[in-house]
């Protein structure tokens, strides 16, 4: 179990302290930053140095250049791991002086983050060529003793020779030559020469196949993930944990127990990271005590208009809020033809559905509107049948939709994707009028935070709020549901549809306040079949559920047993329009 002084570092601490150390190294607030919370729990100095280290190598040299040829590398025929581990060693030796030059600290940051890999990861670094390699550099920087085997010295040498590297060909050359001499000695008779390898195309890595390296990742957006993955890799000091050790790992930190002092502080973080409630205290709990039931006991809601909005202050967090939505924006302006073009196909394919459910019939009748043309039946006849007409409209009332969008750290590859799909949704409904709500969800330690983009009845000028959109943190997709669902049901408008973005992984921890209950935690079937749960119930309270599917291929499954056959997989943005039409058209005609 972990303490609550321990889970507020790791958790608050990492995610301010952890990515301004990087900005203010680097210089550049526009920095895409890897906040690794999972290093600064085993160890805050390892975290912390590699902190500095990635703002230093982003500022000194160039990290897309290195991390390309480091892809290239593996592409013909390099091992990946250790191949990233001797760019780990290079890239430190190439960026610490620099950084310990405007920043004296971290001189005795780096002293602590090397006797913390030393005494967490020996054994397993003993084992490997390059981990002794690793062991030995670090002892020697600790204590000015350069002693290894004789193999390794030449390799020592050659590292410490980049200590005033200027251009990141001498990093790529290192790397290269250390992998050559040290763990393939045929590599360049079998691959090729550095120059070779440097010559592979674009063509020729998207034709590669990657699933070995990527894992669980699509391989339709393969080489950019991957590029990111090893550019993260290369600035990290901790080792990499073996699939099992990560779960059993994971699955300790799920449960956290906290105190009554960082209970307080929890809504003050809160609050501060993700911007003042449009709620007063007593509404908040008047929500919470109704809908945080079950296995959402002991959870709260955080109802904001985001920190953009209404923030305490500009901090960290602010910041890179406002990064992120400037990002948003550049995406949305790049893509302005396709988005309208969406829109168009979209509110076309809305159009066509309110109209069919607005066609009038008329049929003759005993009572209604007369008919002039049979009137001369009148006295002619014994029964001279309807004289009148009546009209009746295919029309059950009026409609009202919620946009509810995933915002935990998992969509954080596809932000601006999933903001540009809300967008699009919003102007198409706005063209037809239709009344609609958009707000995103994500959770940070026992609150579920739920940002509102417009409201119901806002002006359509509100829809450019959805450009703020950006991620962070956990996921509670039953609660948000439930929430969503209960601002929907109070509507007046008969048909009620809520539109759910997501990836189809709800994952959260459990908090245990002072006495709490200890729900189960929320992850992996449990909670997909909580959230599963939630959407069918609202749909037996008559609102129409469709989820909106744009992750990942092996997440599908799970996303298939949440929404049943209501949900669109979209591959693309630009197929977005026609397929959410299609549901959406198919949704409103069978109402």
């Amino acid at each position: 179990m972990l303490t609550a002084t321990d889970e507020f570092e790791f958790q608050a601490e990492a995610e301010n302290r952890i990515r301004n150390l990087m900005w203010t190294v680097s210089g550049d607030y526009a920095l895409d930053t890897k906040v690794d919370t999972e290093s600064y729990f085993r160890s805050k100095y390892i975290c912390l140095y590699d902190a500095v280290k990635q703002g230093a190598f982003a500022r000194f040299f160039d990290k897309n250049e290195f991390g390309m040829s480091l892809v290239k590398k593996v592409y013909c025929g390099a091992q990946e791991q250790p191949l990233t581990e001797l760019a780990q060693l290079c890239v430190d030796a190439a960026v610490y002086k620099k950084a310990a030059k405007e920043r004296p600290g971290v001189v005795s940051l780096r002293k602590k983050a090397f006797e913390d890999v030393l005494e967490l990861s020996f054994e397993r670094m003993s084992k490997s060529l390059v981990g002794r390699l690793k062991i030995a550099l670090m002892r020697g920087y600790l204590d000015g003793r350069w002693e290894c085997e004789k193999k390794l010295m030449q390799g020592i040498e050659k590292i410490r020779g980049l200590e005033h590297a200027q251009a990141t060909a001498e990093l790529i050359e290192a790397v290269d030559a250390l992998y050559n001499t040290l763990l393939d000695q045929s590599f360049e008779k079998k691959h090729g020469a550095l120059s070779e390898v440097l010559d592979t195309t674009l063509e020729d890595l998207q034709e590669f196949d990657w699933r070995e390296y990527l894992e669980e990742e699509s391989l339709e957006d393969f080489l950019e993930e991957y590029l990111r993955r090893l550019n993260s890799r290369v600035v990290s000091l901790d080792e990499m944990e073996g699939e099992e050790e990560k779960e059993k790992t994971q699955g300790r930190r799920r449960v956290v127990v906290i105190d009554e002092k960082a209970a307080a502080r929890m809504y003050s973080y809160i609050e501060l990271n993700y911007g003042k409630s449009y709620l007063s205290t007593r509404e908040q709990k008047s929500i919470c005590k109704r809908l945080c039931r079950g296995a959402h006991a002991d959870c709260s809601l955080y109802f904001t208009d985001g920190i953009l909005k209404n923030p305490v202050l500009s901090n960290a967090q602010y910041v890179n809020a406002k990064r992120h939505s400037e990002k948003n924006r550049v995406m949305y302006r790049n893509n302005k033809n396709m988005i309208k073009r969406s829109v168009e196909q979209l509110s076309a394919e809305l159009m066509r559905a309110l109209r069919i459910r607005k066609e009038e019939e008329q049929y003759t009748a005993r009572t209604g509107s007369i008919v002039p043309s049979r009137l001369w039946k009148v006295g002619r006849m014994e029964d001279p049948g309807a004289l009148f007409e009546k009209t009746v409209r295919r029309y059950s009332g009026e409609f009202v939709v919620d946009i509810l969008m995933d915002a935990s750290g998992s969509q954080r590859d596809r932000q601006g994707q999933v903001a540009l799909q809300a967008y699009i949704i919003s102007e198409a409904l706005s063209v037809c009028e239709v009344p609609h709500r958009i707000m995103s969800f994500c959770s940070f330690w026992d609150y579920t935070i739920l940002q509102r983009f417009r409201e119901y009845d806002a002006p359509c000028t509100e829809n450019q709020r959805i450009l703020d959109y950006t991620t962070s943190a956990n996921n509670r997709d039953g609660l948000a549901i439930r929430a969503a669902g209960d601002g929907l049901l109070a509507r007046p408008e008969e048909g009620k549809i809520l539109i759910v973005l997501s990836d189809g992984r709800p994952n959260d921890i459990i908090v245990n306040r002072p006495n709490s209950r200890n729900p189960q935690p929320y992850y992996g079937e449990y909670a997909v079949k909580d959230t599963a749960h939630e959407v069918r119930k609202l749909r037996q309270l008559g609102v129409f559920v469709l989820g909106v599917f744009a992750g990942k291929e092996k997440d599908l499954a799970a996303e298939k047993k949440i929404f049943g056959k209501d949900f669109a997989y979209i591959r693309t943005i630009e197929n977005f329009s026609s397929v959410t039409g299609r549901y959406l058209r198919k949704l409103l005609e069978e109402a």
